[in-house]
């Protein structure tokens, strides 16, 4: 847990690392439903790109924290100095492996963006311009907190950035769905995943307060905070699109859409229901007397 004081309780220690490596064991298999999809599919068609690239960013800007704060004594000073030296460092080794894996997962998808069927879909100048100003600015920072040595400024900016991303990051998603009526090629099981990890996520920060009577370590790491209740948000939003407003017939395997146009899709055929279909209009069509 790095430098300072222990826990009050034992038993509230091993609630919060539970809940820690429960979210990071939930988060990090979150990412791999997306990237069997696209794989099974041999298409993106359905992921936006916006997402997948704002995602990266925020994953990279989360694991420069986490790291950060969590193996710099300099840093961890810092933090004391300025918020306590009766608090607890607000990341644990769940959080840093979390994003340690957030970032290969990421970084894999984007990959994918590009071997895979893409149906005219790219990423759009809003999505650039903005990834060209975070770092441009993280850039900034950088220079500015160099001659002051004032590290721990610097690495809570990057816990700024992420909870930005974090903030703006599924809204192409969600649009995306929403222009489609669809959301087909955007997995559902990463959502349920996402959901239980930030629930956790969530929980563990309510149990390190319980114990140090102190909800310190909310302002301390407002990104952790930000991050869940996001997450949290956005995720019944696409569970209500996905099982409400754009629910498809169960007995229709996503697997088995078809590309129509740049990037709608519809559901394909059963053989089975297909075959009947035919049968039908060829009955139908020798009841019709010809002209």
């Amino acid at each position: 847990m790095g430098d300072g004081p222990g826990w009050h309780t034992e038993a509230w220690y091993v609630v919060y690392q539970i809940l820690g490596w429960f979210a990071f064991t939930v988060w990090s298999i979150s990412f791999y439903p997306q990237v069997i999809l696209n794989y099974r599919r041999k298409s993106v068609v359905g992921l936006n790109f916006d997402f997948v690239v704002l995602n990266f960013t925020k994953h990279t800007s989360y694991l420069i924290y986490n790291a950060a704060l969590y193996f710099s004594p300099v840093v961890q000073k810092q933090y004391h100095e300025k918020y306590g030296y009766d608090e607890l460092i607000p990341v644990a080794p769940s959080d840093v492996a979390f994003s340690s894996h957030a970032v290969l997962l990421t970084t894999v998808l984007l990959v994918q963006l590009f071997l895979f069927e893409k149906g005219g879909q790219q990423v759009s100048s809003t999505c650039i311009g903005i990834s060209i100003v975070v770092w441009g600015s993280a850039f900034v920072l950088l220079l500015l907190a160099f001659p002051t040595g004032n590290w721990l400024w610097l690495v809570s900016a990057f816990n700024i950035i992420q909870l930005i991303m974090t903030c703006i990051k599924y809204a192409p998603q969600a649009y995306f769905n929403y222009r489609r009526k669809s959301t087909v090629g955007w997995s559902i099981t990463n959502i349920v995943l996402d959901l239980s990890g930030g629930t956790a996520n969530l929980l563990q920060m309510f149990v390190q307060s319980i114990d140090q009577h102190s909800f310190e370590n909310f302002s301390g790491n407002v990104g952790k905070v930000g991050l869940s209740v996001f997450t949290i948000a956005f995720d019944i939003f696409f569970t209500v699109q996905h099982f409400y407003l754009y629910a498809i017939p169960s007995v229709v395997s996503p697997e088995d859409y078809l590309q129509v146009g740049d990037y709608y899709v519809v559901p394909a055929l059963d053989p089975e229901l297909a075959l009947n279909d035919q049968e039908e209009e060829d009955a139908s069509a020798q009841k019709t007397p010809p002209p």
